[in-house]
């Protein structure tokens, strides 16, 4: 019996953990443990109960107005508990939080193995995206097994020096959550989106929150989105984020325009469902990038650089950077012209089929050869 310790502290985070956590639950010669840091609260308890998974530990690490350091330091201090206590025989950690780094680096400081789901994406910026490219290079850099979404994640890892019989390559376990929750019968809670027609409009799915895009990137965005809409009759939905800079600039851009409709963030079964009835999905996030192509929706990246070339490569993802007139253009051309649209909608996802969670599990085992 080992014992391994997943920990996580964000939606996104949650969202493809999750599904694993599932799976090693079902493992006779696994005791697995999960512990919380809740660097997201609320996001993180809908998707906590959406999949059923009940943590060990709640370390409920934030407060109003931390930095970075602040919130590395509670959890750096409140891991160190949990693992003097529990012992783990491996630690799991998930990705480009500080959540994941400081997870990572308390398993160290205890000599306890590290395993890294989602490991080897890199922009090759350490500024972009902040700060979670440096988070996910260092943690790679702890981590003693690395679950390798993509060939190129994994090459990735091993031109910086990582032994290539510690990577597995997986896939990615968003694929596996996404799996569990799309149904073509699915009744939207919100009147609003329950109200839609899908079949006959064309709809555009926006997130767009990056701390790089604050400010004059995203006022950017926002006014391509606003001509396309004025322009094309598209409809746009925007679960907008929290932050209040982010509001300040929808509000200007928008304004009140009838067919932009800016709506509270969404739970990941709806919005997951959302996703596969839009025409479009623009968005600023990473894990979108590899979400929606798994949905046959091409996917508009709204910023400079992305960590997951590969859906490029594959056609799935075009890269629109942050310039009105370009990502104007880029949404234009989808719009309109019909064999581009089918060209991306239609190719190969690159992250996998959905068998991600019993290919890591099995690397896991394998590591010790159980």
């Amino acid at each position: 019996m080992k014992k391994i310790l997943s920990i996580f502290g964000t939606r996104p985070e949650a969202i493809k953990m999750c599904p694993l956590v599932k799976g090693l639950e079902k493992e006779a010669d696994i005791e697995s443990i999960v512990c919380v840091t809740a660097q997201h609260r609320e996001m993180l308890d809908q998707v906590l109960d959406l999949f059923q998974v009940k943590p060990d530990y709640d370390l409920n690490i934030m407060l109003p107005n931390q930095t970075l350091g602040q919130i590395t330091a509670r959890i750096l201090s409140g891991i160190e508990e949990v693992l003097i206590k529990e012992k783990p025989d491996m630690v799991l950690v998930h990705g480009d939080t500080s959540t994941s780094f400081t997870s990572a680096l308390a398993a160290f400081y205890n000599q306890i193995p590290v395993g890294h789901v989602e490991a080897g994406l890199r922009s090759f910026d350490k500024m972009s995206p902040w700060p979670e490219e440096m988070n996910r290079t260092l943690t790679g850099r702890i981590a003693d097994l690395h679950f390798s979404p993509t060939v190129k994640n994994r090459n990735n890892l091993i031109s910086e020096g990582i032994k290539a019989d510690t990577i597995a390559l997986t896939g990615n376990t968003v694929i596996d959550a996404l799996k569990m929750f799309i149904d073509p019968d699915f009744k939207f809670e919100d009147s609003l989106l329950d109200s839609l027609d899908f079949e006959k409009e064309k709809i555009i799915t926006i997130t767009a929150h990056r701390r790089e895009n604050l400010g004059d990137p995203m006022r950017n965005i926002f006014r391509a989105i606003k001509r396309l809409v004025e322009d094309f009759g598209v409809r746009v939905i925007y679960p907008i984020h929290l932050n209040p800079k982010v509001r300040q600039v929808a509000d200007e851009v928008f304004g009140t325009m009838d067919k932009v409709h800016l709506i509270e963030p969404l739970t990941y079964a709806p919005f997951a469902n959302l996703m596969d009835r839009s025409y479009l999905i623009m968005t600023d996030s990473g894990g979108l990038q590899e979400e929606a192509p798994a949905l046959g929706k091409p996917v508009l990246v709204l910023r400079k650089e992305t960590e997951r070339p590969e859906a490029i490569e594959a056609g799935t993802v075009m890269l629109a950077g942050i310039d009105e007139e370009t990502i104007y253009n880029m949404a234009k051309e989808l719009i309109i012209n019909q064999e581009a649209y089918d060209q991306m909608s239609n190719a190969v996802n690159p992250y996998g089929d959905g068998t991600a969670v019993e290919k890591t599990i099995k690397a896991i085992k394998d590591y010790f050869k159980i």
